[in-house]
């Protein structure tokens, strides 16, 4: 048998998702590697939204039900919180996606109103 770790499942992730693994990594452990520290911190510096906010708007945007929008997709928006048109398309630029401008108008208004203003 070999040591070789087995993928036993791939899955997206959210930000927000990897900071909460990392934060049950941290009550488990008693002490945490270089990357573990290297990325909490990362994380805690790029994401501002509470797990209930963050869960919240992803909910909206799925609701939002437009055509192709995957969670995939919709993860790597609420990452990223792009708050207007311009800032989206090139959020979505790395996916081999088209979206129409109204559903665009439709993901900017919903993060909007769903985000406290960044501090």
């Amino acid at each position: 048998m070999s040591n070789k770790p087995e993928i036993l499942e791939e899955k997206e992730m959210s930000m927000y998702e990897v900071k909460e693994e990392i934060s049950k990594i941290k009550k488990r452990e008693a002490e945490v590697n270089f990357r573990v520290q290297k990325t909490d911190e990362y994380l805690n510096t790029f994401t501002f939204l509470k797990q209930k906010e963050y869960k919240e708007l992803v909910k909206k945007l799925k609701d939002l039900e437009i055509p192709r929008l995957n969670d995939k997709h919709i993860l790597k928006i609420v990452d990223i919180l792009p708050l207007n048109v311009d800032e989206l398309k090139v959020v979505m630029q790395g996916y081999p996606l088209t979206i129409n401008n109204d559903n665009l108008k439709k993901l900017v208004k919903t993060i909007k109103d769903n985000v406290p203003e960044k501090e």
